[in-house]
């Protein structure tokens, strides 16, 4: 199963028997079976039949749809959702029990504290120059772990607390990584303002894309989530379930300019905004396709598995929130 990325201007699709076809220049320029698609992401000015579109959401093919240059403009397109209602009805309760809510939390945080610590340990030994740094980095994460599997903290809000504390002692050191020529002092977003926070925000954008067809496949909705408290316009829940999954995007990117696969000349400005160009996005969507592959499975399985969890939830008062991650 693969994602098919289409980012040339004047593309067009059609279905043909069980196949997608791609013309360009109305020159056709292949085909891709359906039963191999995982999703389509569109990034240029693509036409689509609407019998094309209804057939890749009755065959739960996602369309992701950017509908700007930068990453803020975003539309999925989903197939049918799962028929079970009370895995819904279990969702929304779920929300009202905070033991619970605690629980998953805990976990998501104590995930994303473990791998951001990964990540910088994995610096220290590519970057020694780095090392007081690196090492004041890894003990504040260290502490925050700690804290964060402290009974004492039992409040979401603490747990809040810690996860940005420990994201601030993070980034401190994953900005210092990159080349000073990035200019990559932090995070910065709508819209991104260096190459790295470019990467960086199309990459978690990806991320969650990925994130909201794991949950509307396995029956969820994406908006209610535990973490990512109810919050209009917002997919708590896929938010919830990347949450520990950014530092491993994180250490992809990096490594994406660590071994200059990525360099500054890949990137253009248009006023404040840094835009990958072309070239940069040509090995982008083909090192992420490889990159997510595993995350994709993760997300689905960590997704069916809570599915499960909230059926049961429609009809008990309480479940253990096990998250695969």
């Amino acid at each position: 199963m693969t994602t098919l990325y289409l980012d040339r201007r004047d593309t067009r699709l059609k279905l043909e028997g069980r196949a997608l076809a791609i013309y360009t220049d109305k020159e056709r320029r292949g085909t891709v079976p359906l039963n191999l698609l995982e999703s389509v992401v569109m990034r240029s000015a693509v036409s689509i039949e609407s019998s094309l579109l209804a057939n890749l959401a009755d065959a739960g093919i996602a369309i992701v749809i950017f509908g700007g240059r930068n990453a803020s403009k975003l539309a999925i397109v989903h197939g049918r959702s799962g028929n079970d209602g009370a895995r819904r009805v279990g969702q929304l309760r779920l929300t009202d029990d905070l033991a619970w809510c605690l629980t998953w939390t805990r976990r998501l945080v104590r995930g994303k504290l473990r791998r951001q610590q990964r990540l910088i340990v994995a610096a220290l030994r590519e970057r020694p120059d780095l090392r007081l740094t690196l090492t004041k980095a890894r003990e504040q994460l260290m502490q925050a772990r700690a804290h964060a599997t402290d009974p004492v903290s039992a409040s979401i809000d603490t747990l809040r607390g810690i996860e940005g504390a420990g994201a601030a002692a993070y980034f401190k050191a994953y900005c210092g990584l990159f080349a000073p020529e990035l200019d990559f002092t932090g995070r910065n977003r709508r819209p991104p303002r260096d190459p790295v926070n470019a990467v960086l925000s199309l990459a978690y954008t990806l991320l969650h894309a990925e994130a909201v067809h794991a949950a509307y496949g396995a029956g969820l909705d994406p908006i209610i989530g535990y973490y990512h408290t109810l919050d209009f316009g917002r997919e708590s829940l896929a938010s919830d379930l990347i949450e520990p999954l950014r530092p491993l995007a994180d250490t992809w990117v990096w490594e994406q300019f660590r071994t200059r696969h990525l360099r500054p000349d890949h990137f253009s400005r248009e006023g404040d905004a840094c835009l990958l160009g072309k070239a940069g996005r040509e090995h982008f969507y083909s090192a992420w396709q490889v990159f997510v592959r595993p995350h994709r499975r993760l997300l689905r399985r960590a997704s069916r598995k809570l599915a499960g969890r909230l059926a049961e939830a429609a009809n008990t008062d309480a479940i253990d929130p096990e998250i695969p991650f």
